[in-house]
């Protein structure tokens, strides 16, 4: 008998993992997660995106089961385009985190993901498309709203984007987690100075792990896979954990192996590869 239990879900982040650098998606890889979910391994994208970004990787990929959005902050299913469960930030805790940056870093500028819409301040100068016009079948989206700090605090946010214009990202999320890491959660999973703020305890381990809970899969047999510092939790928490090659250091720092691809390499692709023979290996008895 082997002493490492086969896994049976493998959790991968999306942008800089799984898809490649021009944010495509190729054939290797979606060949790959088709043959995991015909072999019965479950494969779940937890990742910082929001469900209105997660429509056209579903059709790329064909996977249509259950993603962990938002950093942890909500499960959505992708078939019927439900959210199943949502841990926004209140209103009282956004009021009270933004006031303490503002006034610690004057130039800082906030953006709130509300699940399915978005809102900014005016002066926030996003990195990509916040808001495309339709979702994958062609219906329309909300409108993004741009409006004062004040307007956009009037109800709970799945997650605060913060941006720090002209610092240095690492620098920048240091000092916002010593000013309010007390109260909420800071990770960032970009390479600008920009961070994304969650309710306290609410990380990419932390939906995952209620959806491995939901399937009775038990933490030594599910794997993750990451590049940013917003994986970090999940690697840290699941029994078996990768890095793409093109990680940042305290993401290779938190994973148990870093894998010799990177996401332009196929990197997911390959270790599915490894983890289907495994499989096999168990089911045959010759592991």
């Amino acid at each position: 008998m082997t002493s490492t239990p086969a896994v049976r879900l493998l959790a991968t982040d999306l942008d800089g993992t799984l898809l490649r650098t021009d944010n495509t998606i190729s054939d290797a890889t979606r060949e790959a997660l088709g043959a995991a979910e015909q072999a019965g391994l479950v494969i779940v994208f937890v990742t910082g995106r929001p469900p209105r970004w997660l429509h056209e990787v579903a059709e790329a990929t064909g996977h249509t089961g259950i993603a962990v959005g938002a950093n942890g902050a909500l499960t959505y299913d992708l078939h019927t385009e439900t959210v199943l469960d949502s841990h926004p930030l209140d209103i009282t805790v956004l009021a009270d985190v933004t006031r303490v940056l503002r006034e610690k870093i004057p130039d800082i500028r906030f953006a709130m993901e509300y699940g399915l819409d978005f809102g900014f301040e005016p002066e926030y100068r996003h990195d990509w498309d916040i808001l495309p016009a339709t979702d994958r079948i062609g219906r329309q989206l909300p409108v993004a709203t741009s409006a004062q700090l004040e307007e956009l605090l009037s109800k709970p946010a799945v997650k605060l984007l913060a941006k720090g214009r002209g610092l240095d990202p690492d620098a920048f999320m240091d000092e916002v987690e010593q000013l309010i890491g007390e109260q909420v959660t800071v990770t960032r999973s970009g390479h600008s100075a920009l961070v994304e703020i969650s309710a306290t305890g609410i990380t990419k381990a932390s939906g995952l792990a209620a959806f491995a809970r939901s399937q009775d899969i038990p933490r030594e047999q599910v794997a993750a896979v990451g590049d940013m510092p917003n994986d970090i939790p999940m690697l840290e928490w699941a029994g078996r954990s990768f890095a793409v090659a093109n990680a940042h250091p305290s993401a290779r720092a938190a994973a148990k192996r870093i894998l010799d691809r990177s996401n332009d390499e196929d990197a997911v692709a390959h270790l599915i590869g490894e983890l289907l023979a495994e499989l096999e290996r168990h089911a045959t008895g010759n592991d």
